[in-house]
């Protein structure tokens, strides 16, 4: 028997193909036909059957005793026992004693139906991973079009002329758009705008290795330029787009003489890719976690935006300002968690909103939430100072990807009662829960995905759960029901994913994410739908943009230039700490914290068992160190112990560790954008000393 399903990693989307015989799984193989991998997949998804090993996996939910031991018990003593905690913490100390962090990585019913249970039903702050990943993208979006909308679809890169990555290294963070892009789009111009010389800057036409945070005046500077020399549609700008005479007063201020100071960029760089862009049709502009994951983020991704306002590059094939999502499903965490906004990207303070949402679930209106949650960070900080004294953690290792995590140690003293739900019981997270609950793969349940370019996909149960192992979906229903939550929360309204997608698809009728024309069982073994597909409206093609009418999602339907003055540096290099930190995606076959590729033989073959720092020729030789030496790093968060391997890829003064293992989050920094609340994990200073 074939089953098709949604590769459960990044949020490129690819489909694959699976054989299963007696359920037990016989082969993988990536969809030839589906638009957005024709046929590619990368090591992780032609090998995520290996993720439902037994290994690292237990069969029942497990509860620490009195002398800190893990016991098995039942899954009916396991609801009773979170519903007398949380119902007892909750009368004790009052709303906003509870909370949960979730994730990127469960389908968007599961999402739903958390956020409703913990939101609506119990008043619980609640904030996903895609907070540290994807919330800079979110805000930037709602800021310049009025809704959380990436316009594009994938067959924009493939359209594309000149292609612009900006902190971004899609040969390794997504692969397969990667390979289309250089196997179908081979006369597309890529430029590289990164302070390291990634695997993907190595294969571009042109690298442009900006200071560190110097991005942010490099775009202004290139938009002042562009304004200069008349190279932007001013038709288009004084008609469509808000705040166009501020922007450019503001940006001429930006001039070539200052660039090599702020962006340690010549002026003949920055003429050259202003004129590249002048001379192509098509430009598109790619980003992720290099722009993300900054103390200054959001303007910078409003920086990009407002460049591709200024020259129309939205709206039309092989264009946009594109922000490529990182988990597989961190945009359905975006519209439908109940987190930041209310379901379908409905606003918390719109009556309207709140009526549609209390009319279609059949609630009171008191138990809606009236703001967006505390943000990751924020829950924390809450847990360090006791005002939080339950938290629920599911499918997400903040032990690990919490940057400056030093904080998380001997996080289990710090809270009265903390349930950790996950595939592995044995995360570094899980190791601290007082109880844990062990949930199924992507594979041995169903949903839907929403990819980075807006489209729903299938996630089809591939194999049945071994015994003893439930879904997310089922955990979390049966949670609300042992909370006492039925009636208050009409739960029979629940009662599958199913229910919770056409509640969902209800409710995003009229609003930008519309998909009320999408029927839940159709999605099975087809191409996916980009939202939005309105009810009765007819799907024409596979790739779908936004904005072609130029009309924006705000209320006088157009965009806006939204800017502001750089920050200072936070910290700069000192005597003590003389080093800048980066950190990102060590390569192809590694994923977030490990805890899934570990159970991969093949992928783990792709990368090293332990972290490493790259450091410049220079910098070595300074310090007297060679590959394989040890060094300690420093920060004045932590330090690690970690091999050095010199690199061309970082300039004299940086050096680079990868995110994976639990080693960076030592040395990152509690900084995050002011407007996203998105940590700047890609920032800190260090010291390095030879051991």
């Amino acid at each position: 028997m074939s089953i098709q399903t949604t590769c459960s990693f990044c949020a490129t989307g690819c489909n694959l193909e699976f054989e299963v015989e007696n359920n037990n799984i016989l082969s993988c193989k990536p969809v030839i036909i589906h638009p957005v991998n024709k046929g590619l997949a990368c090591i992780k998804g032609r090998n995520i059957a290996y993720q439902n090993s037994m290994e690292h996996r237990i069969n029942s939910p497990l509860l620490r005793d009195e002398e800190g031991k893990m016991n098995p018990i039942s899954w009916e003593k396991a609801y009773e026992i979170i519903a007398e905690k949380f119902i007892d913490i909750n009368n004790k100390y009052g709303r906003g004693s509870l909370a949960f962090l979730s994730t990127g990585q469960i389908p968007l019913e599961e999402m739903a139906i958390l956020g409703y249970i913990g939101r609506f039903g119990l008043g619980m702050e609640g904030d996903g991973n895609t907070r540290l990943c994807m919330a800079t993208a979110a805000v930037s979006y709602n800021q310049s079009f009025g809704f959380d909308a990436p316009s594009y679809s994938w067959n924009d890169l493939m359209t594309t002329e000149l292609a612009i990555f900006i902190g971004a290294n899609p040969a390794i963070s997504h692969p397969v758009p990667w390979w289309r892009l250089r196997k179908e789009n081979k006369d597309a111009e890529i430029i590289v705008i990164d302070p390291r010389k990634t695997e993907t800057a190595k294969m571009a036409n042109m690298w442009i290795p900006v200071k560190l945070k110097g991005d942010l005046c490099l775009l202004y500077t290139l938009a002042n330029y562009l304004i200069e020399k008349n190279y932007i549609d001013i038709e288009f700008v004084r008609n469509k787009i808000e705040n166009f005479d501020e922007f450019k007063k503001f940006v001429s201020e930006y001039t070539l003489d200052k660039l090599e100071d702020s962006c340690g960029i010549k002026d003949n760089v920055l003429i050259e890719l202003a004129e590249k862009i002048h001379n192509k049709k098509k430009v598109s502009f790619w980003w992720t976690m290099g722009v993300n994951q900054s103390y200054e983020a959001t303007r910078t991704a409003e920086a990009i935006i407002n460049i591709c306002f200024l020259i129309k590059a939205i709206g039309k094939e092989g264009c946009g300002p594109n922000s490529l999502t990182g988990q597989c499903n961190a945009m359905g965490s975006r519209l439908y968690s109940a987190e930041t906004c209310l379901f379908a990207g409905r606003k918390f303070n719109s009556e309207n909103d709140r009526k549609i949402i209390r009319d279609i679930l059949e609630i009171q209106d008191e138990i809606i939430p009236t703001r967006a949650t505390l943000a990751f960070n924020e829950i924390i900080e809450k847990v360090e100072t006791k005002d939080i004294k339950g938290l629920w953690i599911i499918a997400t290792n903040p032990m690990v990807s919490y940057p400056h995590n030093t904080l998380m140690e001997n996080f289990n003293s710090k809270i009265d009662f903390l349930v950790v739900q996950d595939i592995y019981y044995d995360t570094e997270t899980a190791k601290e829960a007082d109880l844990f609950l062990p949930t199924a793969t992507s594979l041995e349940k169903e949903g839907t995905f929403i990819n980075t370019e807006r489209r729903l996909g299938a996630v089809q149960k591939v194999v049945e759960p071994p015994e003893g192992i439930k879904s997310d979906y089922e955990i979390i229903l049966e949670i609300g029901k042992a909370l006492g939550l039925n009636d208050k929360l009409k739960l029979d309204k629940w009662k599958t994913p199913k229910d919770a997608f056409n509640l969902m698809k209800a409710i995003s009728e009229g609003m930008p994410c519309d998909i009320t024309g999408v029927e839940y069982d159709n999605l099975k073994n087809s191409n996916g739908v980009q939202w939005p597909l309105r009810y009765k409206e007819n799907l024409e093609n596979d790739y779908r943009i936004l904005f072609e009418d130029y009309n924006f999602y705000t209320e006088n339907k157009k965009g806006k230039f939204i800017f502001e003055t750089p920050q200072e540096y936070p910290e700069l290099p000192n005597e003590q700490y003389p080093f800048y930190l980066i950190t990102g995606r060590g390569g192809v076959g590694l994923w977030h914290t490990l805890t899934r590729t570990r159970n991969m033989p093949i992928v783990q073959h792709t990368y090293p068992k332990e972290d490493y720092l790259l450091i410049s020729q220079q910098d070595a030789d300074n310090l007297k160190v060679k590959d394989e030496d040890l060094v300690l790093v420093s920060s004045k968060n932590g330090n690690c112990n970690i091999k050095v391997k010199v690199s061309d890829e970082v300039v004299a003064g940086q050096v680079f560790i990868s995110m994976h293992y639990n080693v960076a989050n030592r040395l990152t920094d509690s900084l995050y954008d002011p407007y996203s609340k998105e940590p700047s994990y890609k920032y800190a200073t260090v010291s390095i000393k030879k051991i």
